[in-house]
């Protein structure tokens, strides 16, 4: 449907949001196989440290676990963060659907997306019936662009569902929840890379996004630092509240990545992912 405006056609309102949500899964893609191949090709040539198992097999198993999530949000949540910008854009709700100017809104909304993707990382963490989840993405012995998608699907429908609740909470400007979305699945490749910056860029990088360096870390054996530098796009929240390491004990030659007890060449098959949040724990693993 279309409008005329002296004279000239110009796209309705309606069809300007739907627009939205059809470019919506088309950016996703692009954004997800052009990061991959950049950071697969920088890591393959520039390689921050060895693995310890194929990243052939790394890619292969962890793809299917990442293809699962897909699924799982098909069939059961099939709800993107787009389409909920759109149910209540132009609504008397919403945190951000005021008399702000537009301008303002959108740097506010990119902000707090951030920020509310912070808070779902640390809920993860915090929660002890979602850690059991979340640790599968940390019993990754290893760390590479792939570690991204070891994701169980559980912590995937919890994390949508925060982040969908965050979105309607905020009502933030469409266009600012697909820059938010496509730089947060461009971080989630980026960041998990097995490379690392020039020194120099490291430490600037620092202040305007999360590094490689930087979210290694939070993948350490070590409890302490597994509970810092959640941040996904934006490392202002860890320095904010506290949760900002700079760098490992250990060194980053001497870090020691997974979970401790858990760094064995069965913690990469796909059995093992699914079914790691069920299994039995003992005493001293739930101390």
């Amino acid at each position: 449907m279309t409008i005329q405006v002296s004279g000239a056609t110009i796209p309705s309102l309606r069809v300007v949001k739907m627009y939205w949500l059809q470019i919506e899964g088309r950016a996703y893609w692009l954004v997800f196989v052009g990061a991959f191949l950049v950071v697969a090709i920088w890591e393959t040539y520039r390689p921050q440290r060895q693995l310890l198992v194929s990243a052939g097999r790394r890619w292969r198993n962890h793809g299917i676990v990442w293809f699962s999530c897909a699924a799982s949000l098909t069939l059961l949540a099939h709800v993107s963060p787009v389409l909920i910008a759109v149910s209540v854009d132009d609504t008397p709700y919403g945190l951000l659907n005021g008399d702000q100017p537009w301008a303002i809104r959108w740097l506010l909304a990119v902000v707090l997306l951030d920020f509310a993707r912070y808070l779902i990382h640390l809920g993860l963490h915090k929660i002890p019936g979602m850690w059991r989840f979340h640790e599968v993405h940390h019993s990754d012995p290893d760390f590479d662009l792939s570690t991204g998608l070891r994701v169980h699907p559980i912590e995937v429908l919890y994390d949508q569902a925060c982040y969908l609740g965050a979105v309607a909470f905020l009502a933030p400007p469409i266009s600012a929840v697909v820059v938010a979305e496509l730089t947060s699945v461009f971080m989630s490749i980026f960041g998990h890379a097995n490379a690392s910056l020039p020194p120099l860029l490291e430490r600037v990088s620092r202040y305007i996004f999360v590094s490689p360096d930087m979210h290694r870390i939070h993948h350490s054996e070590e409890i302490s630092e597994q509970n810092a530098n959640f941040g996904d796009i934006l490392p202002w929240w860890d320095r904010l509240f506290g949760t900002y390491t700079a760098n490992p004990a250990a060194g980053q030659a001497g870090l020691i990545l997974g979970i401790r007890g858990q760094q064995e060449p069965k913690s990469l098959s796909v059995s093992f992912m699914l079914r790691q949040p069920f299994r039995t724990r003992s005493v001293d693993e739930n101390a």
